[in-house]
């Protein structure tokens, strides 16, 4: 989306903090439902391949966040900044028409 389309919607730069906390809630969601799946697997090769997944999930995971804290999108340190970002970003939702 041109800036030109991101002022318009009222967004502005909020389209990379959108991508990015949607991206980390995906891979919170991964990585939860694969610690389930290896729960459920009766077989060993299965678990060490979702194992896998699971650390690389990890990893991903905190890669992202990495990335939104440098960018001010994340404060997960600071729980009064992140209600400030969250706050923000519900009204910029809730003025979009």
């Amino acid at each position: 989306m041109t800036n030109f389309l991101q002022n318009m919607a009222g967004m502005g730069g909020m389209t990379d903090q959108v991508i990015a906390t949607d991206f980390l809630n995906s891979a919170k969601s991964g990585i939860r439902n694969t610690a389930f799946a290896i729960t459920e697997t009766a077989s060993p090769e299965l678990r060490a391949a979702l194992r896998e997944q699971l650390r690389s999930a990890v990893e991903t995971h905190g890669l992202i966040s990495d990335y939104m804290v440098s960018k001010g999108y994340y404060y997960p340190q600071d729980i009064s900044e992140q209600s400030k970002v969250n706050q923000k970003a519900a009204n910029t939702a809730l003025n979009l028409s």
